[in-house]
């Protein structure tokens, strides 16, 4: 078995580097294969929602020229996934954040394949940083790895994250939460337990209101006209601004 980490810092041997490292030597400890790619450093587009991965029903993405093809790969043959990245504006790095949006909108997700994220900060913001990055495996059917505290180290550079003790710790308690899932899962497989998989429903919040006949408007009590409320698209009509 093996877990692919992902660096998304621009620092190749930072602070997100070294919470990684240590969830990686936690994973091998307890005989899980690793591999850290750094990703964090190369211009990464955003997804320009042109569909052609699906289209081609290849899972991959039409722009080869930065990293997600090659996450894409590498999660064909991995068993788990971890991202790391810094706080940058109480959020993810731009890079990871344009890398995940397209791998997983090319790909689906992947199902079954336990994912955990882990966000390094000097001060504060790691735990909506770390919110965002969670979302992307908690919509793709993804087990959500879970450790003692929230996946945080803190800390301006790598040797200050060494001080952060209940951080490593973390890290550590991250790797050997991961390693048991998956080996509880590989067991499962082999049991012939597999997870029930419902079928996608999708529903939009968009929905035709009620109108009565237009020659009697006011009698049927589900109908409000909206449109004397406003005579421009920003400019109020005062003479219905005080009502209700």
């Amino acid at each position: 078995m093996k877990v692919l980490l992902v660096n998304g810092s621009p620092h190749a041997n930072g602070c997100t580097f070294r919470a990684l490292k240590e969830v990686s030597h936690a994973l091998n400890a307890d005989g899980i294969a690793t591999e850290i790619i750094h990703v964090g450093n190369q211009p990464i587009r955003g997804c320009q929602a042109c569909g052609m991965c699906r289209k081609s029903d290849t899972g991959k993405c039409i722009f080869g020229d930065d990293p997600v093809n090659i996450i894409l790969g590498k999660m064909e043959e991995c068993d788990g996934l971890v991202v790391g990245s810094p706080v940058h504006y109480a959020s993810a790095s731009g890079a990871i954040t344009s890398l995940l949006d397209r791998v997983f909108y090319a790909s689906g997700g992947f199902p079954n394949k336990p994912g955990a994220a882990i966000v390094s900060c000097r001060r504060a913001g790691s735990t909506a940083a770390l919110e965002q990055l969670n979302k992307y495996f908690m919509i793709s059917n993804m087990p959500l790895v879970p450790s003692s505290y929230w996946n945080m180290v803190h800390g301006n550079t790598p040797s200050e994250v060494e001080q952060d003790l209940e951080g490593l710790m973390i890290m550590r308690s991250l790797g050997h939460n991961m390693a048991w899932l998956l080996k509880s899962i590989d067991m499962a497989k082999a049991a012939g337990i597999e997870p029930v998989r419902e079928e996608v429903v999708r529903t939009n919040f968009i929905r035709t209101l009620k109108t009565a006949p237009a020659e009697v408007p006011n009698q049927n009590p589900e109908y409000k006209n909206f449109a004397p409320y406003f005579t421009s698209y920003n400019k109020v009509n005062k003479e219905y601004q005080d009502e209700d």
